[in-house]
């Protein structure tokens, strides 16, 4: 099987932590060059500096950025790309807050989309022509189980991020013949930033604690555990190798089995 991503130049985003952090490790682990983008700088370079290296010419780097500021997004895609093309783009950012989609503001759904869906397709026409010329791309969004199984309390967050599910089907089909495939994976339940914070919140206005809640949760998943972000990383890495030219167009839910959909 050939996961070798030696040559190869990763761009991942929300690396700073979490699933992002992961995916760049296990990207770097297979031997892939990885430039990393979030909004913390301090973060930013410790994950850089401790990336490994698997051979000599191996090299990472980053950037910081604001996800929702396209143009800014768009000028440093620009320059990262004018250094060396990518061939592996992993959309991978924070979720909105919780609530009911009836009760959202407008300025909610705006700020998400522009967070998920256009700073995605500010990043996917500044890398696609490398991909092109090279005969050789790897589009993974790190979206949700929610565009399977809408999940309650989060209005905003389950029709987003079904546009993005929408958008990269779409994509597989115009771009396959490219060489170049579009895969999203969708986390259940794992231990991020995120969950934690929607625990919180949950505890909050229920008034339950957070370890009940968590408890909870994680009795509804058939492994009866939480998900780590190395996990989910590695199936997102898989994505991206050659050994993956053939999956397209997919939603993969690596959720412990908690999403009963079967498609």
């Amino acid at each position: 099987m050939d996961l070798n991503l030696s040559g190869r130049h990763a761009l991942v985003c929300g690396a700073s932590q979490g699933i992002g952090r992961a995916t760049a490790i296990e990207l770097a682990e297979l031997g892939a060059d990885v430039t990393l983008l979030a909004r913390s700088a301090d973060q930013l370079a410790t994950v850089a500096n401790s990336l490994p290296c698997k051979h000599s010419a191996q090299r990472h780097d980053w950037r910081s950025v604001d996800m929702q500021d396209t143009n800014g997004l768009q000028a440093i895609a620009t320059e990262i790309v004018a250094a060396r093309p990518v061939q592996i783009l992993i959309n991978n950012t924070g979720g909105p807050p919780g609530g009911p989609a009836h009760s959202a503001e407008t300025a909610a759904f705006e700020s998400t989309f522009r967070q998920h869906l256009l700073a995605g397709q500010v990043l996917l026409q500044a890398v696609l022509p490398g991909m092109r010329d090279g005969g050789y791309g790897r589009l993974v969004n790190v979206i949700s189980t929610s565009v399977k199984e809408p999940i309650p309390g989060l209005g905003v967050s389950n029709t987003v991020r079904a546009a993005v599910a929408a958008w990269a089907k779409t994509l597989a089909g115009e771009l396959a013949a490219d060489g170049i495939t579009v895969n999203n994976v969708l986390p259940g339940y794992t231990r991020t930033a995120r969950l934690d914070g929607l625990l919180a919140v949950q505890s909050k206005k229920s008034g339950r604690s957070e370890r009940e809640l968590a408890e909870e949760m994680a009795a509804a998943v058939p492994a009866r555990r939480f998900g780590e972000p190395g996990e989910v990383a590695a199936v997102i890495a898989f994505l991206c190798t050659p050994a993956a030219a053939y999956v397209n167009g997919v939603s993969i839910a690596v959720d412990g089995g908690r999403t009963r959909a079967l498609s």
